[in-house]
């Protein structure tokens, strides 16, 4: 199984393996995610996703959010091919689980500036890389969601 706790991870990653690492609410997956997955994947030997917990998207994104629970969010990210591991981790922050996980490459999107990635100082005082990878133009949860409720509104309108 992909889906995996930190202690399992940890145990499961073949020495010498390159571990990509992102992390993200992954709300409901559209095509920048993918983009975005298949490239931090092209950066190293092994793609882990840190998965944040349903009670963590809550506190950053607000009492409506997630749309979709943290074992339907984390299945939809193990079944792309580019994803190695999933973990859930309940922190607002991944920086405990890079503490544990020790990535050789730590990446997050475009929006991110590399000197705010959380867990840039573990990752670079072990040597290793921490990068920003520019996103897909044009996709975002909130946007999805955001035309959802407009079409939902307009055909209530219409009745």
């Amino acid at each position: 199984m992909k889906i995996v706790t930190p202690d399992s991870l940890v145990h499961m990653v073949p020495p010498g393996r390159e571990m990509v690492f992102t992390n993200g609410c992954f709300d409901i997956l559209h095509a920048g995610h993918v983009d975005y997955l298949q490239r931090a994947r092209a950066l190293g030997s092994l793609l882990v996703v840190g998965l944040n917990s349903d009670a963590s998207v809550r506190r950053l994104k607000g009492p409506t959010r997630p749309v979709n629970d943290q074992k339907s969010r984390a299945l939809v990210l193990a079944g792309l091919a580019c994803v190695d591991f999933v973990v859930i981790f309940e922190e607002d922050t991944p920086y405990e689980l890079v503490t544990k996980i020790r990535p050789a490459v730590l990446v997050k999107g475009g929006d991110w500036p590399v000197e705010c990635i959380v867990g840039r100082d573990l990752v670079e005082a072990r040597g290793g890389r921490v990068l920003s990878i520019p996103l897909l133009e044009g996709y975002s949860t909130t946007g999805i969601i955001e035309r959802i409720l407009a079409l939902h509104h307009k055909e209530r309108t219409h009745e």
